[in-house]
Formats: structure tokens, sequence, C-alpha cells
């Protein structure tokens, strides 16, 4: 790799006149050299006084951030009071994946807004900090990793609840807290995976316009494109799940809610479950969707990036943001306690395990252990 002194000492050479065929070719070799040189960072070279002011306070930054971790914070605490209470395996497991994206979210936003935050405030030159682009390439990864783990854990909650309305008899022999720790874990090694990529290769992380914050660069390299696709292709495909089995779930929902056999029935978790993960489901799709298809839009298309596209694109990513913050509020608005103030007849009563009658294990294995017998 050549160093800055070198380069400046051979374009000296390249600016004195040219006497020969020979040194033609040496010119044109060290030009072939100093392309080599691997340009660690991008930085966009704008003032950046003027705009962090136009498009960014140091304060408003600083509150969105306070409230986002407040929030999480108030969520957590209710969610494991509610885990404490929860007697049935199917609302334990739901409880569990919720847990698991308040973390998500409160880890992301505890990442990501200590270096803007900071950035805001000090205005620092990422250049002079950060030379060698650590810095930008771990805010990048925690982008994008944190920015993965709730969309997998929207549809894996979305997954859950399919089959405890739909399947529920499958559903229950197979729940377990572990099993859905697990599935936590599963998908956070993925998205870490996934995030990890720029950084071995495919692709790369790099400043974004207005230098306040690194995300994976969307310029037309393969590399770059081929990234850009998967990141776009698992974000959509996780919503499009989301969107298909939650709607199956809230019909065969309604139509047992109106089913005469179960009047009598409690349907208290399912209905607090299914309007907790309905507005985590609308949240996700209206925060996400506009930056996903902006990313996925220009992927395809050759399209320049201009101020424009990279002002959009901020604002695209202050609306994924926001679900960080809305998160956190489904859990605690959208609670039975809360749900009975609007609708009274959500009495508290002894809870289900699903939507169909179903037999208590160790009196469904003495049942069975009868039968064999008897036969």
């Amino acid at each position: 790799m050549l160093t800055i002194t070198t380069v400046r000492s051979k374009f000296r050479k390249i600016s004195q006149p040219i006497h020969s065929s020979e040194e033609v070719n040496h010119i044109l070799n060290t030009m072939n050299e100093t392309i080599v040189i691997p340009a660690v960072c991008h930085f966009t070279r704008l003032s950046q006084n003027s705009s962090n002011s136009k498009h960014a306070s140091p304060w408003f930054s600083t509150a969105f951030a306070a409230v986002g971790l407040m929030s999480n914070l108030i969520a957590f605490v209710v969610l494991i009071s509610a885990y404490r209470k929860a007697q049935s395996r199917s609302r334990s497991s739901f409880l569990i994946f919720l847990c698991g994206l308040v973390v998500t979210d409160f880890l992301g936003l505890a990442t990501t807004a200590s270096i803007v935050v900071t950035y805001h405030h000090l205005d620092f030159k990422w250049d002079e900090v950060d030379p060698q682009c650590h810095l930008c390439r771990f805010l990048g990864f925690s982008m994008v990793f944190f920015g993965l783990s709730p969309l997998l854990l929207g549809a894996t909650m979305a997954v859950e609840r399919f089959f405890g309305i739909n399947k529920p008899f499958l559903r229950s022999t197979n729940s377990s807290k572990r099993r859905a720790w697990c599935t936590v874990f599963i998908i956070w090694l993925f998205s870490f995976c996934v995030a990890l990529l720029p950084i071995c290769g495919l692709g790369h992380y790099t400043h974004q316009w207005p230098n306040s914050w690194c995300f994976f660069n969307m310029t037309n390299s393969p590399g770059d494109v081929g990234f850009s696709i998967l990141f776009c292709s698992v974000g959509l495909l996780s919503l499009a799940v989301s969107v298909f089995l939650n709607t199956v779930s809230v019909v065969t929902l309604f139509k047992v809610c109106f089913n005469r056999l179960s009047v009598e029935r409690s349907r208290d978790h399912e209905v607090e479950m299914m309007v907790q993960l309905l507005g985590i489901m609308v949240i996700a799709t209206v925060c996400w969707t506009p930056l996903l298809v902006l990313i996925l839009k220009k992927a395809f298309t050759d399209t320049p990036n201009g101020i424009t596209l990279k002002q959009i694109l901020v604002i695209c990513i202050r609306i994924a943001t926001w679900n960080q913050i809305l998160d956190p509020w489904v859990y605690i608005l959208f609670r039975r306690s809360v749900l009975r103030r609007f609708n009274p007849s959500l009495r508290a009563r002894p809870s289900i395990s699903s939507l169909y009658p179903t037999i208590n294990a160790s009196y469904s294995r003495r049942f069975t252990q009868v039968s064999m017998a008897t036969t």
C-alpha cells in the first residue's frame, strides 16, 4: 500500500516535463498504483455546521433517544410482571418474544443514539476521530442488526399466533419457554450474520449524508447492489409473512368469537395477544416500508445519488427509527387492564391456551393409559 508521501513525490515527478517513452510508461504505472489505494471511509464533503443546523437539532436527538429508552424500560417492566403471572405456555412464549423485541429495541436505541447524539453535540470530524472507519462500521452494523431483528421477531410472533389459533393441539405439544428463547437467539444470530456481510466483503458501510450516521453503501457496484437486495428481501418478506398470517389469525379469531358453542369460553388472552401483534405489525409496516422500497428501487434503477435522494433517505431512516419508540407503547397500552376500560365485557377470567377445547396434559395421559388398558 502506498503512503501519502510516496504518492506526493510521484505526482511531483508527473508534473515534470516528459522527455521519453520510458517516462510515459513510468507515469502510467504510477497512476495505476495510486488507484489501488483503498478508500477507508467515504465522507460527504459538506459544510457540516450548516447541514446539521438544517436537518438535526442536538436537543431533538437527545430527547428522541431519551423518550425511546424510557418507553422500552417501562415496557420491559410491564412484560416482566406479566410473564411472572402467565400460566399458559402459549402466553409465556408470546411474552418471551415480546421481551426479546423490547430488549432489541432498547439496545438498538442505546447503541446508535450514543454515537449520533455525541456527533450532534460535539460536531466532531469523522476523518480525525475515526480514520480507519471502525466506528462507522460498528454504527452501520448496528443499524442493520437492530433493524432486521425486530422485523424477524414480528414475523416469528405471527407464525406463533397462527399455529396457536389455527393448530392449537400442535402448538400446545411443541411449545416451551426454552424453545422460545432459542428461537429469539437464532433470530439474533441470523441478523448478526447478515449485518456482518458488508464487513466481510459483500458491500461496505460508509458515512451517509449529512455525515451524522453510517449505513451500507447504495451504489451500483455488484456487492452494494447484492447486499441492498438481501436486506430489503429479508425485511419485506418478514412484513409480508406478518401481514398474511395475522390476517388469517384475525379472521379465525372472529369466527370463533361469534360461535355459539364458545360463548362461555374465555378468550381474553387471545384477544390481548392478537391486538398487540396487530399493533406491532401496523407500526412496523408503516415505519419500514418507505425505507425498504427506497433501497430496493435504488438497487434496481440507476438513480443518481443527488441531494434530494439523500434527504429522502434521511427522512425514511427517521421514520424507521420511530418503530423502536412506538413498539413499547403497544405493550403498555394494549393490555387487558387498559382494554377493559374501553370494553368492560373483557372480565378477568381463567385463561386458556387456545381457542379450541383442550384437555389437561396430565388428564390426557391418564385417559390414554386407561383406554389402552381397557383395549
